[in-house]
């Protein structure tokens, strides 16, 4: 029971974190505060610091606890394990201080950089956390652990992207998308490690408090868990995207939509508008009939000079005569 409630409180500070970070991005009262040449942190609200800071203090805890677990089963990979979480933990336990800091106090200004470089650094090495945790090659827990390699992969290119364009806004959208998957996936693991989520036939064997493994009696069972957590994970994504979906339609109700490119222009207006522009200079008469009439007018005018001409030379004739 303990490790399922250390997966909860886990994901639901991911979950809140990434919840924050993406309002922050799309809500445009909140990030208009600032110029775009401010650091991260001075556009971030204190209860992001302060929940990554809470987050971060409870998995170094935890970690302490569960190599104390370790040393008295004699689990040397369990220690080795949890010193790793303590090392990520430990760099965005600095990172939200850091935050919290530049944020509170005017006088202290850390350059935006060194606190992306700090969480760039923290997702790597969670990602290689994750990426070569496999104790066991047939555990069901290394599926799980290999697709919460994309929301990981998701955060470092977004991270990337801000270190890239300071103050970039959709950056820090798609890192807060990223840490919101993460703790859903990680709600999702407690469920199915140590609730029976995964499959029938599938246990779990531990070693210490930190280190354990889930087996399955046979390939059947193997390949079917397996599936499971893929249809699982597929299923996050979908309520992922109801999630993006009903917020990006909130807030653009309630503070519109901001940025040229974001903005919709409907197409029966503008084309009303050009339909409009060359009714102003329709006219009935053509260029053809404008010649036309010229023409008619040219051949009234040279026969009516005929006709002069013809009558002036007559009656000069007769006047000769």
């Amino acid at each position: 029971m303990a490790g399922l409630l250390t997966y909860i409180i886990g994901g639901t500070g991911l979950f809140l974190i990434g919840a924050s970070e993406s309002l922050i991005s799309t809500t445009p009262t909140l990030t208009q505060i600032s110029t775009p040449s401010s650091t991260p942190s001075k556009k971030s609200t204190p209860f992001i610091f302060f929940t990554a800071s809470l987050l971060s203090f409870l998995f170094i805890s935890n970690s302490f606890i569960s190599i104390t677990s370790a040393l008295k089963s004699h689990d040397q990979t369990g220690v080795v394990l949890q010193l790793e979480v303590i090392s990520i933990a430990a760099l965005f336990l600095l990172l939200s201080i850091l935050g919290a800091v530049t944020h509170l106090k005017n006088s202290v200004n850390i350059p935006s950089h060194v606190i992306n470089l700090l969480c760039l650094f923290g997702f790597v090495e969670e990602f290689f956390l994750f990426y070569i945790q496999k104790k066991d090659p047939d555990g069901i827990e290394n599926r799980y652990y290999d697709l919460l390699l994309v929301p990981i992969c998701v955060c470092i290119v977004s991270t990337l992207l801000e270190l890239r364009e300071e103050g970039a806004k959709y950056s820090r959208l798609g890192r807060g998308v990223g840490l919101v998957m993460q703790g859903m996936w990680f709600v999702q693991m407690g469920l199915s490690f140590y609730s029976g989520l995964i499959t029938d036939g599938c246990f779990m064997k531990k070693k210490s408090r930190g280190n354990f493994t889930i087996w399955c009696k046979g390939h059947p069972e193997f390949h079917r868990a397996r599936a499971v957590a893929t249809l699982q994970f597929n299923c996050h994504l979908a309520l992922l995207v109801c999630f993006i979906a009903g917020g990006y339609s909130l807030v653009s109700r309630r503070y519109g939509v901001s940025g040229g490119a974001m903005e919709y222009k409907p197409l029966g207006a503008e084309m009303q508008r050009v339909s409009m522009s060359h009714h102003a200079q329709f006219t009935l008469d053509s260029d053809d009939d404008d010649d036309d009439e010229d023409g008619v007018k040219d051949d009234e005018g040279v026969e009516k000079n005929v006709v002069v001409v013809a009558e002036t030379g007559v009656n000069g004739y007769g006047s000769h005569h």
